[in-house]
């Protein structure tokens, strides 16, 4: 019976795809990729080509070559505190409220008591939109009716907390790193969990410390995750619109590169060429850190 068993198996070889097969396979390959060159990669090559013209999306196109990449560099006076503050965002996402979303996973994953709602509770935030974010930002900071003036309780002299361009950026940095905070926490937490019990087990027998142990044992195997953060982190801060956009627009002291895309685009002025130079060095920046992130994974995999 074996023999025959293997006789038939070899009379009839790999099985061959049918029209139906090919028909089924072509839909579900086709219908994402098609999707993926058209909103995606579609949308991003007509931009890269678009900054090199002025166009005001009516008129002719008109081929301007680097014209608009040298205005933006020396002759837009919005760009450099977008830049600025889009490295802030960077900077307070990546230094504040990714190491205090590590500090709450290492707590809880200690196994606190109501940790199970502290989780909750903490994650809470991420399933908010930023646009929600911002419009719960005005009810707090607001200078006229904002629950922080009212606790501070001096109305003869309010402090206007989204109106003051010294002021704003940092309440709208802290109102996104109370939801970034809670993305980082779970992420971590994660790995956390990931960590073979031993590793610690081996270095409180060699005499380290909590603190010791952490910082040599356990974050060096959570690198995997580090990446993962980073990479988020950036491109979180890179893509903020629509928290400075529900506030006030993107203006007086809240300019991102963003909302200069939005403005020259949609806006009044209508300079499509101009507002996708704008989008190109944000591409740009972003391409960046993703690229460093897959070289990084491929890496890991080769060396796996």
């Amino acid at each position: 019976m074996p023999l025959i068993n293997a006789r038939r198996a070899k009379r009839r070889g790999p099985r061959r795809f049918t029209s139906r097969d090919l028909a089924v396979i072509g839909v579900l390959l086709g219908i994402p990729i098609l999707l993926d060159l058209t909103l995606i990669w579609g949308p991003t090559l007509a931009s890269i080509g678009l900054s090199f013209t002025n166009w005001d999306g009516i008129g002719d196109i008109q081929w301007v070559g680097i014209d608009n990449y040298k205005t933006l560099f020396t002759d837009y006076p919005p760009f450099w505190p977008a830049v600025r503050n889009n490295l802030l965002w960077v900077a307070f996402l990546g230094c504040v409220a990714t190491p205090f979303g590590l500090l709450l996973a290492v707590l809880l994953d200690k196994g606190v008591r109501f940790s199970r709602f502290y989780q909750s509770t903490l994650y809470m935030p991420v399933v908010l939109s930023l646009a929600i974010v911002g419009f719960i930002a005005q009810l707090i900071f607001s200078r006229d009716q904002g629950a922080l003036n009212a606790i501070l309780a001096d109305k003869d002299n309010p402090v206007d907390w989204l109106g003051d361009p010294e002021l704003n950026i940092w309440m709208v940095l802290l109102a996104a790193a109370w939801r970034h905070t809670g993305y980082v926490m779970i992420l971590y937490l994660a790995g956390l969990k990931s960590v073979d019990p031993s590793l610690k087990e081996a270095a409180a027998i060699d005499g380290a410390s909590e603190t010791q142990t952490f910082f040599r044992v356990v974050l060096p195997t959570l690198r995997p995750v580090n990446v993962i953060v980073g990479v988020i982190t950036v491109i979180e801060a890179l893509r903020a619109f629509d928290i400075v956009y529900a506030i006030n627009h993107g203006r007086n002291g809240l300019e991102l590169l963003s909302v200069l895309v939005t403005d020259n685009i949609i806006g009044e002025a209508s300079r499509i060429g101009f507002g996708s130079a704008i989008a190109v060095v944000l591409l740009t920046v972003s391409m960046g850190f993703i690229v460093t992130y897959l070289v990084q994974e491929l890496r890991g995999g080769k060396k796996g």
